[in-house]
């Protein structure tokens, strides 16, 4: 039992790692936009054009990446996902043209997505025992925060280093490579080590293969589509961590480098409120955490909006960091409810695909909505009307997942 309880550990690890390190490299822009810029001749335009071919690509693959990890082995689609996006790496580091970078961003996202997102969520749905989903699903959101956050610091050295000859193109390059290589090497050891027909220990090994006609029964089930609902508010409440450094420095006048600081604290809030989130998750019940942290991300939004700016800066800073960790650990519960939703192993992959289409709508949606409210309300209170929006929003949050929950009390009574 030690043994095969340390296997799915080891391989539950991989595809965490997995996890951290596949996304990085597509938005290498976080960091170096200007430098990316600069390098390959790019005009900003041009960017958020790429950027917004690549979100609608996140859109429509989901669901088809459910069927194919049901299809085929969920194990070698993550091999080819890592691979796909480390390939292209390799060709990105070239410093391509415009055209090619476009290419590259399309197979970045057909490798990301469509034999990836499917794939290593159903990973993880798998290699949870019962009543292990709840730290699972923290652990991976939460280890895929830490993940980047470790290969960012990697990042930035290497990229400091360079640049101290002053060549910029060469000091992205080398990034690029670091990233690259990372994934070459996780993708050899997911493919060394994670088995192809992955199951918890004590789960049922003789179930039959997946037809096309099985996902059938995943669109016949009400409690997907709850979930997926429950997932679009719960998303749309944790866009709110993109808007609050900028809360900070509009609203309450903060300097640009102690928002820095507090936004950095609000990043390792990440693997805290993920991590654990997800065990609290499983030690009180998935859907009672869920519950509470949405509550909690809520009640620090209302009060960050309607606090007077005469209060002292730190009871700010304070409210940014805890919205965030609760933010953080909706992250890291909200998937967890896969567990409740009375859906077989061997349709899982589709039920995740189709939750995730639903669920992260607001990716899409989210960006014209908020432009409307700071065009309506001006900067300042732009941030409060969307922080009081994203509460409401919560509070919706709040009510479905008590409908999951009574749903599911019914169903077990």
């Amino acid at each position: 039992m030690k043994n095969s309880n340390f296997q799915r550990y080891f391989q539950f690890l991989l595809v965490v790692l997995a996890a951290g390190s596949i996304y990085p490299l597509l938005y290498l822009r976080t960091a170096y936009q200007e430098t990316i810029l600069e390098v390959f001749g790019l005009s900003l335009p041009q960017l958020n054009t790429i950027f917004t071919g690549l979100g609608f690509a996140y859109l429509v693959g989901y669901l088809p990446s459910g069927f194919l990890s049901d299809k085929f082995s969920a194990k070698w689609l993550l091999v080819i996902s890592l691979l796909g996006v480390g390939a292209g790496g390799l060709w990105f580091a070239q410093i391509p043209s415009y055209q090619s970078v476009v290419i590259i961003y399309i197979l970045w996202g057909l490798f990301s997505v469509f034999t990836f997102w499917g794939s290593h969520m159903k990973l993880v749905k798998l290699l949870a025992e019962e009543g292990e989903e709840g730290r699972f699903f923290g652990v991976l959101d939460g280890g895929r925060g830490l993940v980047e956050a470790v290969l960012a610091a990697i990042a930035v050295f290497i990229f400091s280093q360079i640049m101290k000859t002053g060549d910029k193109r060469a000091a992205l390059i080398g990034v690029i490579y670091m990233y690259t290589i990372t994934l070459f090497v996780i993708g050899l050891l997911v493919a060394i080590f994670v088995k192809s027909e992955v199951k918890g220990s004590s789960k049922n090994e003789n179930k039959r293969p997946f037809k096309m006609s099985d996902a059938l029964e995943v669109l016949r089930n009400k409690m997907v589509y709850l979930h997926g609902a429950i997932i679009f508010m719960c998303y749309a409440v944790t866009w709110a961590v993109y808007y609050l450094g900028g809360f900070l420095e509009t609203n309450i006048g903060v300097d640009p480098v102690t928002v820095g600081t507090v936004m950095t604290i609000v990043l390792w809030m990440r693997p805290v409120g993920g991590m654990a989130g997800g065990f609290l998750a499983d030690t009180f019940g998935k859907r009672n955490i869920v519950r509470l942290v949405i509550l909690g991300a809520s009640v620090c939004l209302i009060l960050i909006s309607v606090l007077p700016y005469t209060f002292a800066k730190p009871v700010f800073y304070l409210l940014v960091v805890f919205a965030g960790l609760f933010i953080y650990a909706i992250r890291g519960t909200y998937w967890s409810l896969i567990a409740d939703s009375k859906v077989d192993d061997r349709i899982v992959g589709v039920a995740i695909g189709l939750i995730s289409q639903i669920g992260y709508v607001p990716d899409i949606i989210l960006p014209t909505f908020n432009s409307f409210l700071f065009k309506m309300f001006g900067d300042n209170a732009g941030y409060n009307a969307y922080f009081i929006a994203t509460a409401l929003i919560g509070v919706i949050g709040i009510i479905l997942v008590t409908v999951f929950d009574r749903i599911v009390k019914a169903e077990n009574a």
